[in-house]
């Protein structure tokens, strides 16, 4: 029939979609292990992934600043691009240098944020004490191990977060494409099943009357 044909070719299109983005999160899952092993490697391709996004993000912002020169904020939308621009042809050609960089500002920002953490703990203690405890001691820790090995950290420490991002963003892709298949099946299963017991074996479930 015309109205069941329908359902099942958009069913089959909703499986598609999921499987393609289970697949995609295979291949997430797959880089990040790859990235975890060799960490140096991870560590340059972010920084080059970065750098070209602040270039490009740089070229796109001077362009809108360029169609939109009689704002007032034109001068200042300039001067965002060009910095944006050099700080990508910066991170791209010095990798190692950027690296270094971006690590010691991630160590500082582990070791504020751990203070702050324990320190509010500590003043507040609110339901979440003990949680927020152990956040500050370990955001404190990571800080003080990173900036005891810099530089020499700076050649694993960003690659393992990028790492780590690929592996959780491709398990959660795999989780939303299997779960959505299973849901598009049991969505088609109990379609099937509604229509099937309102169509009847006789076309509308409906018996004639017999005359007397």
């Amino acid at each position: 029939m015309e109205g069941s044909a329908k359902p099942t070719g958009e069913t089959a299109k909703l499986h598609r979609r999921f499987g393609w983005l289970a697949a995609l999160g295979v291949v997430l899952v797959l880089a990040g292990l790859v990235g975890l092993v060799y960490t140096g490697l991870a560590t340059l391709t972010s920084m080059i992934l970065f750098g070209w996004l602040l270039l490009i993000g740089g070229a796109v912002g001077l362009l809108h600043a360029v169609q939109a020169r009689g704002n007032n904020f034109f001068w200042l939308g300039v001067v965002v691009a060009a910095l944006n621009i050099a700080a990508g042809v910066v991170v791209i050609r010095t990798p190692e240098a950027a690296a270094e960089a971006l690590t010691m500002f991630a160590a500082l920002l582990f070791l504020t944020g751990g203070v702050f953490r324990l320190a509010g703990s500590l003043v507040v203690r609110g339901p979440q004490f003990g949680w927020t405890l152990v956040q500050g001691a370990f955001g404190l820790l990571l800080g003080i191990l990173v900036l005891a090995n810099w530089p020499s950290s700076s050649k694993y420490v960003i690659g393992t977060f990028f790492s780590l991002a690929l592996l959780f963003d491709g398990l959660g892709l795999i989780a939303t494409g299997y779960g959505g298949r299973r849901v598009v099946s049991m969505v088609s299963k109990q379609l099937t099943t509604e229509s099937d017991e309102r169509d009847g074996p006789d076309g509308g479930g409906v018996k004639p009357v017999q005359p007397e």
